[in-house]
Order: structure tokens, then sequence, then C-alpha cells
């Protein structure tokens, strides 16, 4: 039976047995017991499925994995300490030491440090393309060592649509899969497979936890890029792992699970960014409600950008959904249900007014963070994205006025009242 996405919400990933916890078990330990050595070897050696360690996996983490994975429509899924640890994962378990990627400049910025600077010092060279570019600039930024295309659903905080359909067509002409981050719209709201991405990531901190109670992030497979077909661009998955018993994983695990299964057998075995049971079981609470937050949080969203497009105060809005926004026929393709309750703006006299402006909110708390119950505001020039100069700032599509706006679940009319009280401190 096909389940609806508000169904798998709420009861994929677990199903109880007779007698058996009814919600997902949070099971808090590091090791697992076992009677023989012989069968822990199994374990070890990948021919038997079961835990052992939860550095590598744990059955809470796998059960909430498994519903995400679901949500997206994948095969196999795996959560992460992070978002940015997702995307590290995502992009590492594939490219390394020589190798190059293609991302997208309209990106979070501490993704954009993540590639620009702490993967370029491990030798895997990135090259940003503007979402908007031509598909002879797309075409163009490929090299021969290319193992990669990576962007955003919706760009964070500059709010472009990334035309997926179109990045995924350029990476399947140059051999290599399209990875999407998607945490913006949630799978409620945008399924990247359906569009022909490969890989997806979510930093689950934001809308899938919903209340800012736990930092977290997921890789989900869609099980369909070929990665034999291409043999020799990916040999970390289609010959033998010597680190790993000598494990094949395109063999063993299939097309369906060789990429999470090699990230989860290398990558988590390495780095050890495992999210904790005790998260992954917030991670699941907020999962429960998703579906019907992410329609308030796009209500508001949307209500509070006709507000400001309106204000004499407000020099430019940005948001997907908003009639007339340069991402709005992109959005009504990929986001037909809505985009998310993040809205980017600036307030007329720049850096000083949009400063004033903040501290005058009331409900809107100054947060570094976004895709919460509670709305809260940034003004990233001065936070999350400070560590880019000028004009990696104008090409990740951010401005020094940009304010970013992340509308919560709460009453459409309190939210507009308190942007309005504040505007008029202007």
């Amino acid at each position: 039976m096909s389940e609806s996405i508000s169904t798998v919400c709420v009861q994929g990933g677990y199903t109880p047995g007779n007698g058996e916890p009814r919600q997902i078990p949070i099971i808090q330990s590091t090791t697992f017991k076992y009677d023989t050595s012989e069968h822990m070897g199994k374990l070890f050696d990948l021919e038997e499925s079961g835990y052992f360690y939860t550095r590598l996996q744990n059955p809470t983490n796998d059960h909430v994995a498994a519903k995400i994975c679901e949500l997206e429509g994948g095969t196999a899924a795996m959560l992460t300490s992070s978002g940015q640890a997702a995307n590290f994962f995502a992009v590492f378990n594939i490219a390394s030491a020589g190798d190059h990627v293609v991302s997208s400049s309209s990106i979070y910025g501490g993704t954009y440090n993540l590639f620009a600077v702490t993967m370029k010092r491990m030798g895997i060279e990135f090259t940003f393309v503007s979402p908007d570019c031509t598909d002879d600039e797309l075409a163009a930024a490929f090299q021969p060592n290319t193992k990669a295309v990576f962007g955003e659903t919706i760009a964070n905080p500059a709010l472009s649509v990334l035309d997926i359909e179109r990045f995924a067509s350029a990476a399947h002409e140059h051999g290599v899969p399209l990875i999407v981050d998607n945490t913006f719209p949630t799978p409620i709201n945008c399924r990247p497979f359906e569009w022909g991405a490969d890989i997806v990531t979510h930093s689950t901190t934001k809308y899938m936890d919903g209340h800012g109670v736990g930092v977290g992030g997921c890789i989900v497979d869609s099980g369909t890029f070929d990665w034999c077909a291409h043999a020799d661009k990916f040999p970390g998955l289609t010959t033998p792992d010597d680190s790993y018993h000598g494990v094949t994983y395109t063999e063993r695990f299939g097309l369906e699970g060789a990429f999470i299964t090699k990230a989860t057998a290398q990558l988590m075995r390495d780095f050890g960014a495992i999210q904790a049971p005790q998260n992954a079981f917030y991670l699941n609470l907020g999962l429960e409600s998703l579906h019907l937050r992410m329609a308030q949080h796009c209500k508001n969203g949307l209500a509070m950008a006709e507000y400001l497009k309106a204000h004499p105060k407000i020099a430019w809005v940005r948001y997907p959904s908003l009639e007339g926004d340069e991402y709005s026929e992109q959005a009504k393709k990929y986001l037909p249900n809505g985009s998310c309750g993040v809205v980017s703006f600036g307030v007329v006299g720049g850096r000083a007014a949009a400063e004033t402006f903040m501290k005058n909110l009331k409900l809107a708390q100054i947060a570094t963070h976004v895709a919460d119950a509670r709305t809260c505001v940034l003004h990233p020039a001065n936070a999350t994205h400070r560590q880019m100069n000028d004009a990696e700032l104008a090409a990740a599509g951010i401005s020094p006025d940009l304010i970013r706006l992340s509308c919560g679940i709460e009453g459409t009319e309190d939210l507009i009242a308190d942007v309005e009280q504040a505007l008029a401190c202007v």
C-alpha cells in the first residue's frame, strides 16, 4: 500500500511488534553484546546486518534515517552529527585529493567555507557557478576529474531556486551525480529525486527538527545512479576496499545500498560524526508534525513577503513563492505547494537601518538559526557569512543589507504586527 507523505511523517521508519514500544526506543548504548566472536566477525565483514558499535550504526538512528529515506523516496539513508557533516560526507564519499566538484555559488556560507577552504586544503578543487548560469557556462565548469555537482534546492539565505532538472542533466552528461541539499523545502515541498537528483542531504537541525533542540544531518541515496557505468570515476565504490576486508560496495550492496554503506563503513568509522540517539529521538518527534508545520511556515512566509513588498521602508524582497519574484516560475515548477518560511529583504537605509529594525523586534528573536517553530531573524553579512568578502557575498546572492527573517508557526497577524512596529522605529 502506498502511503501519503503525511502518514509517513507520523508512522514511517518504525513498526512496533506485539508488546513493543509504541514510540521509537532510544538505544542509548555505545556497544552491543554477542555470544560468539565468529558472529561479530561476520558483522565486521559486512556479511550480516546488525549492530556492534554506535559510532557506525545505532537502531534508533536507523529507524529515523529510514523515515527520512521514505519521505524522500530513496533506497538508503544515514544520519550524521550535523548538516555540515552530511554535506562533507556526501562529497568526500566520491571525491578525494586531486578531484574536482562543480557547485552552485548560491549556497549556505558554512557550506561554501567547507568547500572553498577546508576541502580545498584536502586537495579537492571546487568550481562555483551561478545557479542562473547558461548551459554553456555550466558545461564549461566540468573537468576530466569532476566527480559531482552540488546545489541547494532553495539557497540559504539568497533564496534562489535551483533548476534541478537542468543541473541533473549536465551532471549526468558528464557521468557524475547531482547532490542536492534539500533542507529548506524538506520533502514535504520538494523531492529532488523526482527531478533527477541522485543524492539528497539535509541539515535536520532546521525544519525537520523544527524546535531548535538537536543539531543533526542526513544523507539519502536515490539508488539510481549507475556507479558501475562510470567505474573509472568511482573506484572507491567499484573496486575492493582494502580498509574494509576487500569488500566491493557495488557488488555486495548493489546500486541501492553501495553509497550509504561505503559512507558508513569508511567515513563514519574514521570521522565519527554520528548523531546521538537522543538527538535522533528528538528529530523523530519533529518529523511527526513536519507536514503540518511546513504548511504554516509557508503561509506565514508568503503573507510576510506580500506585506514587506508593499511597505515603503522596504528596499527589496526575495521570496520564491512571491508573485513576480525572479525565481517564481521555477518555484511554481519545483515547489507548487509552497517553498519555505524564510524571507530575505533589505530595509531602506542599508546596514544601519537593518540594525535598528532588528533590535526593535519583539516576537522575532535575533539568533544564528533558521527554520524553527519560533520566528528568528539574522543579518547574514554580519554573522553566518561574515567570512566572505564582498565579491563572494555577491556571488552567493547576499547583499550587505540583507535581512533573513525565518517565519515560525506563530499567528500570521502577530508576526506582521511585530515587523510593523519595528519598521516604525526606522
